[in-house]
């Protein structure tokens, strides 16, 4: 029988799909490309229409010649690399190298990595897409004439090690806006008035919330209208108005997309987006599951299709029926769209309901387990019914004023029975149960409860936000959303405090320079229509020079205009009050990757460092020093004694000035999620701790999360 060869990427993937094939087929890794832009020079010839100078990627040549070996003894040669551009591009390289013609059918895709779709697709082989090809060129030469044209200018200019790329100024751009409305916003003081209520004697009590003063949206703008207003509810008699009860449905969410997927294992899981793709590519490309072998156990996780395929919908079918009964079915099938989607792929769900979460716990990591489940779950949320919820609304008068109760309750669990999507700053829905009121009743007051309030500035970026932003403005695409945010943290334009994105000096003063000279640069409308003009190349409707020649047209105007205009931008310098141990110069503050430090001005003369410390005017228990907040080498915060290494305590918890009523030492402020904290003793000996720690305990199960969900705590089945 003749021989077959199939190139992937990764040795993960061949070994998955080596045992799919047998004897016949030999699987090899391309380790991703194999032929690139030269490093050393810029690589594109301008005045030829843009032709690149490909050359192959040093340290790859004992694997090219492997390859070429390979394929020389095999009948017939498989390019299988990623179903995407990239993946397309690297298939064309490979053709290149194994002198493969560009029209012969070698070139197979799958979405995911089960023994149908491999052995489906090898029969299926085509000619490589050179649209798809030319769309991936473009991008990468793009980002090429900026990167060594752009970057250049910046190191002569500013400071050497500074990068201009084509999308991510754009993301630094919408970082910095948010700052700048951070740091304009005045916070404004307005005032909440809740009246505790209760209807028949022995009912419970029940909140109804100011909402009109005369016909009028309450506004309470400060303290002293707020105790009048007190004043008068306290004498004022109430009576309910109006009684409205409805019925509420909740949908569930779509399967993940690659940005969605991103954006909830940041809030779910705290994952970072890298940490993410890094994860589910490991378990596209297959794991092994023991006497199963190595398994793909999700499809393709570079998308922005919401799509699923008729057999994965018609298996969840079965599963949801065979673990909670027909009811927890929809009416029909659900279909979800998104607008701005090449429908390239599927969604991202797993590829099998034959392994669900908890059959893997032995096989799977940490880390791959979590990602899993919450794929798993948001995939199965997705094929079943609407919850729907009881809700009630009360409005009530009370003389001049309208006040308003609402309750809600869950009436049928539906998809929550499985899995909720979280929301950024979004507490979770909790139920909120009215006593049976009815028009024209009296109640009576218990207390009536004015609250102070300040309006807060909008909030700075996290993962998962900021990922939406640039989904939502047209900015990148599924494969390179997570470069996006690695790059920027990377050259040193932000930092990440408590997870949110936060710009430094450097990344203003770069921005500005691109604002003032390279306006298209950083114009976030320009960047979302380069992306559609790529989309447009790789759908046949588009020509890649005609891109690249409209592009430098004005970026080689604009280049020389700034290299004549821009002198030396001098960095603004915060020197401290701190003096350098070994020359005495005071030191001045600079920004790094991992946040502010001090270094010696007389630099390279006197290399001295040292970490910036911020006291929190807590002492130390041990040593009657200091304490004060330091970084871990990967950003996170910790605090510690400023006599470290003599004196090694340390905590994660936050230092208090107050002191336990118990035993006299300072209190520990205890983060939680969604912006919730408790406080407890430092004291582990002290008799308030226990209790405390009690607290925290059952608050903080995060490490347990999945061993809880795998044993039916958040799953609920069909008895």
């Amino acid at each position: 029988m003749s021989k077959a060869l199939v190139i992937v990427e990764s040795p993960a993937k061949a070994k998955t799909i080596e045992k799919f094939l047998g004897k016949n087929y030999t699987v090899k890794a391309s380790m991703g490309h194999l032929r690139d832009l030269p490093k050393s020079q810029f690589g594109v010839d301008v005045e030829n229409n843009f032709t690149p100078k490909y050359i192959n990627i040093r340290g790859k040549g004992d694997l090219i010649k492997s390859l070429k070996n390979a394929a020389k003894a095999a009948d017939t040669v498989y390019l299988a690399s990623d179903p995407d551009r990239e993946g397309e591009a690297i298939a064309w390289h490979l053709s290149h190298i194994l002198n493969i013609p560009q029209d012969k059918a070698c070139r197979i895709e799958f979405n995911e990595i089960t023994k149908t779709t491999i052995q489906n697709a090898v029969k299926k082989p085509r000619p490589i897409n050179m649209e798809r090809v030319d769309a991936q060129q473009a991008r990468r030469l793009l980002d090429r004439i900026v990167g060594y044209q752009l970057s250049p200018l910046l190191w002569r200019k500013v400071r050497k090690g500074l990068s201009a790329g084509r999308v991510q100024s754009a993301a630094v751009g919408i970082i910095c806006d948010r700052e700048k409305e951070i740091q304009a916003f005045v916070s404004e003081e307005y005032w909440t008035v809740v009246a505790k209520l209760r209807g028949k004697p022995k009912t419970a009590l029940f909140d109804a919330q100011l909402i009109l003063i005369e016909d009028h949206k309450a506004k309470i703008d400060n303290e002293e209208q707020a105790q009048s207003i007190q004043e008068e509810l306290e004498k004022a008699e109430f009576t309910v108005t109006d009684v409205k009860r409805r019925e509420r449905r909740r949908n569930p969410a779509a399967p993940f997309i690659t940005s969605s997927l991103q954006q909830e294992a940041s809030r779910k899981l705290g994952f970072t987006s890298r940490k993410t793709m890094m994860v589910a590519q490991q378990l596209y490309e297959g794991l092994d599951l023991g006497s199963s072998g190595p398994v793909g156990l999700i499809t393709y996780m570079r998308t922005d299709s919401v799509r699923l395929a008729e057999s994965a919908q018609q298996e969840a079918i079965k599963y949801i029926v065979a673990t909670y009964g027909e009811n927890y079915l929809p009416e029909k099938i659900p279909v979800y769209s998104s607008k701005k989607s090449q429908d390239a792929h599927e969604a991202i769900r797993p590829t099998s309901l034959e392994f669900p979460p908890e059959k893997l716990i032995k096989y799977l990591s940490r880390d791959q387990l979590r990602l899993y489940t919450l794929i798993w779950e948001r995939f199965i949320a997705s094929q079943m019914a609407p919850a729907i919820y009881d809700t009630l609304t009360v409005d009530i008068a009370a003389s001049r004023f309208s006040l308003r109760a609402t309750g809600s309750t869950v009436k049928f669990p539906g998809f929550m029975a499985v899995y909720t999507e979280s929301k950024d700053g979004e507490e979770k829905e909790k139920d909120i149960t009215l006593p049976n009121l009815t028009i024209g009743e009296k109640l009576k007051v218990n207390k009536i409860i004015p609250k102070q309030h300040f309006t807060e500035p909008p909030p700075r970026y996290t993962d998962s936000s900021l990922i939406k932003v640039l989904e939502e403005k047209g900015i990148g695409r599924p494969s390179t959303y997570s470069p996006i945010v690695e790059t920027i943290l990377a050259r040193g334009y932000v930092i990440k405090v408590e997870k949110k994105f936060q710009p430094t000096e450097l990344g203003f003063v770069v921005l500005d320079l691109l604002k003032q000279y390279f306006k298209a640069i950083v114009d976030v409308e320009f960047t979302a229509k380069m992306e559609n003009s790529l989309d447009e190349i790789a759908d046949g409707k588009g020509s890649r020079i005609d891109l690249l020649r409209e592009f430098y047209a004005w970026f080689a105007v604009d280049l020389e205009q700034a290299e004549k205009e821009i002198g030396h931008v001098e960095l603004p310098v915060e020197v401290s009050d701190v003096p350098c141990e070994n020359c005495g110069r005071f030191m001045v503050v600079k920004h790094g990757r991992y946040g502010d430090f001090l270094a010696c001005p007389g630099f390279p003369e006197c290399r001295n460092t040292k970490p910036i410390l911020k006291e929190t005017g807590v002492q130390c228990p041990k040593c009657a020093g200091s304490i004060v907040e330091r970084r871990t080498k990967r950003s996170k915060i910790f605090y510690g004694c400023k006599n470290y290494p003599t004196c090694d305590f340390m905590t994660w918890d936050i230092p208090l000035k107050e002191n336990c009523q118990a035993c006299g030492a300072f209190m520990l402020r205890h983060n939680l999620k969604n912006g919730k904290f408790n406080i407890m003793c430092s004291n582990e000996s002290c008799e308030t701790r226990q209790k405390d720690e009690k607290k925290v305990t059952n608050s903080t199960k995060k490490s347990k999360i999945i061993s809880r969900k795998l044993k039916g705590t958040t799953l609920t089945k069909k008895n």
